[in-house]
């Protein structure tokens, strides 16, 4: 079966920064879109990176972009989200996620909670 362990979130101070890994097994992931979405509590989850696998080619939303990198190590089959100058608006659950396709998120982590302090 296909599993994604998320691990790295933490309490930190707005301008600190944090580095989730996201450890990927099951299959070959050759061809895969992986990414990193969060979940706010009474906010809409949302994808804040995301990655080819094979090619590295990178997408951010606008509210991350300049701040978050995502990268991935192949031979490691991990994914990574560096997050720099945090913000309070950061705060919330970060889950690693996979996908064939561009609308539907196919497979999970279970999170892990980022908290970003004033």
């Amino acid at each position: 079966q296909v599993r994604l362990v998320e691990s790295g979130g933490g309490l930190v101070q707005a301008g600190g920064s944090l580095r989730l890994s996201c450890a990927a097994s099951g299959r070959t992931f050759i061809g895969y879109t992986m990414g990193w979405l969060r979940q706010a509590p009474g906010k809409e989850r949302e994808t804040v990176a995301t990655i080819r696998w094979s090619s590295g080619t990178t997408y951010y939303a606008d509210s991350v972009k300049g701040r978050f990198t995502i990268s991935r190590d192949n031979a490691k089959n991990t994914i990574y989200l560096q997050m720099d100058r945090l913000k309070p608006e950061d705060t919330a659950v970060y889950y690693c996620a996979a996908r064939l396709g561009t609308t539907a998120w196919n497979w999970w982590g279970q999170g892990t909670q980022v908290t970003v302090s004033s």
